[in-house]
């Protein structure tokens, strides 16, 4: 079998985690995830992951919390971590050597994010969990995925979610919502598509940087993603 992509990154949201529970994570989704990845690496496929925080954190109403945005922001990279160790903690229970780095230091658990020590990382077959977004309030880790994609030079993101792609509308409250097989930066602009915030979005559509949206939540999905299959909807320039 043959990858038709050699690196990837594959963006994982908090809630992909969480299965049919309303916090936390599910071990038996990350089991599931673990061995699609491992699926992946057993092929030659360079595999890098950036994860959210949103089953654990997510951002909410300053008016309401009384937390202020920048302080709420690093709450949610802190959440981001912790998704990564329990990502970590399945793959290497499937034999996956990882290394779990974060934009933000604790040296105890996680690497320190250089771009030269990731890059090596992942040129030696190791899957490598990016956390803490980019260490940075105010961006998404949307935006962190797309970053570190670019700065390791990742042939493609991945973005895994429940949907089996990009449709003209929810659908999951519109039965006529239709989907897309193909579709280029510019349309999803122009039809304002949500398939990522803004940030990260312009950030690979200036740097030509494909991405494919499809369901992670189904059981080899993402082995037929990198070698070819059409699944999910594939954006491009």
């Amino acid at each position: 079998m043959v990858p038709t992509y050699k690196r990837v990154l594959l963006k994982l949201s908090g809630e992909s985690l969480m299965g049919d529970k309303s916090f936390g994570f599910d071990t038996s989704v990350i089991s599931q995830f673990a061995q699609d990845i491992k699926q992946i690496t057993d092929i030659g496929v360079e595999v890098a992951i950036v994860i959210g925080g949103g089953n654990i954190y997510r951002g909410m109403n300053e008016a309401e919390t009384g937390i202020e945005r920048a302080h709420g922001d690093y709450m949610g990279m802190l959440a981001t971590v912790i998704n990564g160790m329990a990502l970590q903690a399945g793959l290497e229970k499937v034999g996956v050597y990882t290394r779990l780095l974060s934009a933000i230091k604790m040296e105890q658990i996680a690497e320190p994010y250089i771009r030269r020590r990731a890059m090596r990382h992942v040129e030696k077959g190791r899957v490598v969990i990016f956390g803490a977004g980019t260490g940075n309030p105010y961006f998404t880790t949307d935006t962190a995925g797309s970053l570190r994609a670019i700065e390791i030079n990742a042939d493609v993101i991945l973005k895994g979610t429940r949907v089996d792609g990009i449709y003209s509308a929810d659908p999951e409250k519109d039965p006529a919502a239709v989907k897309f097989d193909t579709i280029t930066f510019t349309e999803c602009i122009s039809k304002n598509l949500k398939v990522m915030d803004m940030t990260a979005f312009t950030l690979c559509m200036e740097n030509n940087l494909p991405i494919i949206v499809f369901n992670m939540n189904k059981p080899g999905n993402l082995l037929k993603v990198v070698t070819g299959d059409h699944v999910g909807t594939l954006v491009t320039g």
